[in-house]
């Protein structure tokens, strides 16, 4: 079975590249020209430390590298005021909170996990896109506002969507491999004692019984 589920797992591992990167862009009606003029505001794309499956070290490691990076571009965003502090600020949560997911679903390595973090990633991207509407009025923070919710959504129903189709492909293989393994004791049963026993051994290595 967790042969069955890694496969799947390798399969669904595309996804979640594109998902990550989709949560670092923003929709053209949720930007203005104001935040992209101070790097505490722009999502931090450098490298970040990559977390080996079951790894508390790395782990451990990539949370304080996180909680560290989140301190200085908080203490940059002292340096503005008003809405754009606010922006700023919102930016620095939501930049901290993508690491620190990003490094416990690979830690965790497992579907559960990678969906829980898309789906609070998605939550921090909505509060940096609506304190954003803070820097417009009227009609125009209404569809802002609309727009900051509309994606949320739609990040949130595809992590959804993603990890059924995952766990549905999973099942399925899980099916085959269960039927071919009887197949194959099916087949055991031509011999006898250690031939036998050999074969039986040999079917449970293959299916992952």
């Amino acid at each position: 079975m967790n042969k069955v589920i890694g496969m799947a797992f390798l399969a669904f591992a595309p996804l979640l590249a594109l998902a990550q990167t989709a949560t670092l862009q923003r929709p053209p009606s949720t930007q203005h020209p104001a935040t992209a003029q101070h790097p505490a505001m722009a999502p931090q794309t450098g490298a970040r430390i990559v977390v080996a499956p079951g790894s508390k070290e790395l782990y451990s490691q990539a949370k304080a590298e996180a909680l560290a990076a989140y301190k200085a571009a908080r203490a940059q965003c002292d340096l503005l005021a008003s809405v754009r502090k606010d922006i700023c600020v919102a930016e620095a949560k939501a930049e901290r909170v993508r690491y620190e997911e990003d490094a416990t679903a690979q830690f965790k390595n497992t579907l559960a996990a990678h969906t829980k973090a898309r789906m609070r990633i998605a939550t921090a991207n909505y509060n940096v896109d609506r304190t954003r509407c803070g820097l417009v009025a009227g009609n125009d923070r209404d569809v802002c506002l609309g727009q900051a919710k509309a994606t949320r959504i739609a990040a949130e129903a595809d992590a959804r969507a993603d990890s059924k189709s995952t766990a549905a492909r999973s099942d399925a293989l899980d099916e085959k491999r269960t039927a071919q393994y009887k197949v194959a004791l099916e087949k055991c049963d031509a011999f006898a004692g250690v031939a036998k026993d050999n074969c039986v051994k040999a079917a449970k290595s293959t299916y992952g019984h």
